[in-house]
C-alpha cells in the first residue's frame, strides 16, 4: 500500500494539533517579484495570517529566504544571477536589510513588532550554541515579537547550499518544539509528475511515510532564484516528521495560505504526517542538526546488533573508518552495503579507533537512519 495518496475535495480535513506552534518557510520565488525585488504584497498577506493566529493563542516563528535576489536586484544592473560563494556572500549582505525592512512595514500594518535572526550551522552543530539559539527565540517570544529568522548568508558560504532556508526551516521547527511546519512556495504542493512535462499532474494531499518513490518524483528546482526545490521540501518534511512535526507544503500566494494549510482546508496543500515513533529532541539535533565529521564502516553483526537488538557500537564491530574526527564529533555509520544505517557521536577519536575505548558510539548517542 502506497504511504501517500492523491485525494479529492471530499476528503474530511485533519484536526490540527492543540499544540499551537508553527515554523512558517517563505520561498525565494515567493517573497519577491519576476524583477527580483521583495513582493510586499505576499509579505502583508502573510503578516495578517501569522497575526491573526498569534490572536488565537499560536506561537509562530517566519523564515524567510530572498535576500541574496532581492540584493542582486539592487544591485546586479540586469546582469545574470553570479554563482560564485563570495559575490552571493557580498549581494546576501545588501539583500537582508531590504528584506528586513520590508518585513518590519509588513507587520507594522498590524501594529506588530519583529525581530531579526541570523543563523549559521554552528548555531546548529554545538549544543551550547544551539540552546542559546532557542533561548533567543523563546524571549523575542516573551517580548510578543515575531521572530524572522534567515541564514546568515553574509558570513557563511555553507548556508547559500542548505537549500533555499528548507533544512533550516525543519531545524528551527525542532528547536522550538513546533508541532506544525509550513513550507509555503510557488507550487500547489507535492504533485504526481512535474507539471512543466506532464499536463495530468495532480496534487497528492497526504503522505504518511517519506518512501523511495516519492522521492524520485522530486525534481531539480522550478525557477533559477531559489537554491530549493521539491526535494529540498522533502528533505526537510522528512526531518521533521520524524521529530513528531506536521509538516504542509501549500502555495504562497493563497489568500491565508498558512491559515489553510494549518486547518487542513481539503484540496490545499500537501500535508506530511508525523512519524509515530518519534525522536527524542536530543536524537533530532543528533540525526539532523551536526554535521558528520567522518564514517564507521561495521560488519553485518554489527548492524544486527544496532538495528534488532539496541546495542551500542563497539570497536570489535568496526571493519574501517573515513575522516578525522575526534571525541564527541557526529560521524555516518555504514553497514556492509555501503547505506548509511545510523549516526551517532563517537567516544574516541579516528587515530585512537583501532586501541581505545571498547565502546565507540554509545546507544544514548546513536540514531537508526535505515528507515529514513
Amino acid at each position: 500500500m502506497s504511504a501517500w495518496r492523491v485525494t479529492d475535495a471530499s476528503t474530511s480535513a485533519t484536526t490540527a494539533t492543540t499544540m499551537r506552534s508553527v515554523v512558517v518557510k517563505i520561498g525565494t520565488t515567493s517573497v519577491t517579484d519576476a524583477s527580483g525585488g521583495v513582493d510586499y504584497g505576499v509579505l502583508v498577506n502573510i503578516a495578517q495570517d501569522v497575526v491573526a493566529l498569534r490572536q488565537e493563542g499560536w506561537n509562530v516563528v517566519v523564515v524567510t529566504s530572498g535576500a541574496i535576489t532581492a540584493g542582486w536586484a539592487e544591485v546586479g544592473m540586469g546582469a545574470a544571477r553570479p554563482g560564485d560563494a563570495v559575490t552571493l556572500q557580498a549581494v546576501s549582505a545588501v539583500g537582508q536589510p531590504l528584506l528586513m525592512h520590508a518585513w518590519r512595514n509588513a507587520f507594522g500594518e498590524f501594529a506588530t513588532p519583529v525581530g531579526q535572526v541570523l543563523l549559521a550551522p554552528l548555531d546548529f552543530s554545538h549544543r551550547g550554541q544551539y540552546l542559546h539559539a532557542r533561548g533567543t527565540l523563546e524571549a523575542l517570544r516573551g517580548l510578543g515579537v515575531v521572530a524572522i529568522v534567515n541564514e546568515n548568508d553574509a558570513v557563511a558560504d555553507e548556508e547559500i547550499r542548505f537549500g533555499d532556508n528548507d533544512r533550516l526551516a525543519a531545524l528551527v521547527a525542532n528547536l522550538v518544539g513546533a508541532s506544525h511546519l509550513v513550507l509555503l512556495t510557488d507550487t500547489e504542493g507535492l504533485l504526481t509528475a512535474d507539471p512543466r512535462f506532464d499536463p495530468l499532474a495532480t496534487l497528492i494531499e497526504e503522505v504518511t511515510a517519506i518512501d523511495t518513490e516519492l522521492l524520485e518524483r522530486a525534481g531539480a528546482p522550478r525557477s533559477g532564484v531559489g537554491s530549493g526545490g521539491m526535494a529540498s521540501k522533502l528533505a526537510a518534511a522528512r526531518m521533521a516528521t520524524w521529530s513528531g512535526i506536521t509538516t504542509v507544503i501549500a502555495p504562497a500566494r493563497a489568500a491565508k495560505a498558512l491559515r489553510h494549510a494549518l486547518g487542513g482546508t481539503p484540496g490545499f496543500g500537501t500535508t506530511f504526517h508525523p512519524r509515530s515513533e518519534r525522536l527524542s529532541a536530543r536524537k533530532s539535533w543528533i540525526a539532523f542538526a551536526v554535521a558528520s565529521h567522518g564514517s564507521l564502516m561495521i560488519n553485518q553483526g554489527a548492524v544486527q546488533a544496532l538495528e534488532h537488538h539496541g546495542r551500542s557500537l563497539l570497536r570489535v564491530g568496526i571493519e574501517a573508518h573515513e575522516g578525522t574526527f575526534v571525541e564527541g564529533d557526529a560521524v555516518d555509520i555504514k553497514g556492509p552495503d555501503g547505506d548509511v544505517v545510523a549516526k551517532g557521536l563517537v567516544r574516541v577519536n579516528a587515530e585512537n579507533l583501532s586501541d581505545g575505548e571498547d565502546v565507540v558510539v554509545h546507544r544514548d548517542d546513536l540514531v537508526l537512519l535505515r528507515r529514513a
